[in-house]
């Protein structure tokens, strides 16, 4: 092992400010990968600084981390990521993005109208929903998650 090429599990926690405990998380769900010492003690890659934070933003925006972690098979072990991998997991995950920002859009134009069956207006249920039309289209609501 070259001694500046790895981290401890602390110094990971650290420099990404996610808990120990956390990256144990990450570790068992595969989303990173931690050699061992002869002490058994775990040791990261540095540039698994760059994965912890593709995770944070990742979660950030909404995905879920069968989505992280789909995205994350792709990139490779023991090197460091190049720009070339991270293009190829932007380009991946840009269409998921389109409809989260898509479905994000369509709800801060509803709130000022109706989120759906039970709103607070029933003035204005009666113009968006008379006779509770969406109610046939079922559950939920209708007029933001079609």
């Amino acid at each position: 092992m070259v001694a500046d090429r790895f981290i401890t599990i602390g110094e990971l926690a650290r420099r990404t400010g996610v808990a120990v405990s956390a990256l144990r998380f990450y570790e068992e769900k595969g989303l990173l990968q931690a050699l061992r010492t002869a002490g058994n003690q775990r040791r990261f890659l540095r540039s698994d600084i760059r994965r912890v934070s593709f995770i944070l933003i990742a979660q950030k925006l909404g995905l879920a981390l069968a989505e992280i972690e789909r995205e994350l098979a792709d990139l490779p072990q023991g090197r460091t990521p190049t720009l070339a991998d991270w293009e190829r997991i932007s380009r991946s995950m840009r269409n998921s993005i389109d409809k989260k920002i898509a479905l994000l859009e369509l709800t801060r134009r509803k709130l000022d109208e109706c989120i759906g069956c039970g709103c607070l207006s029933l003035t204005k249920c009666r113009l968006y929903n008379a006779q509770d039309a969406a109610g046939a289209q079922g559950p939920g609501p209708r007029f933001v998650l079609g």
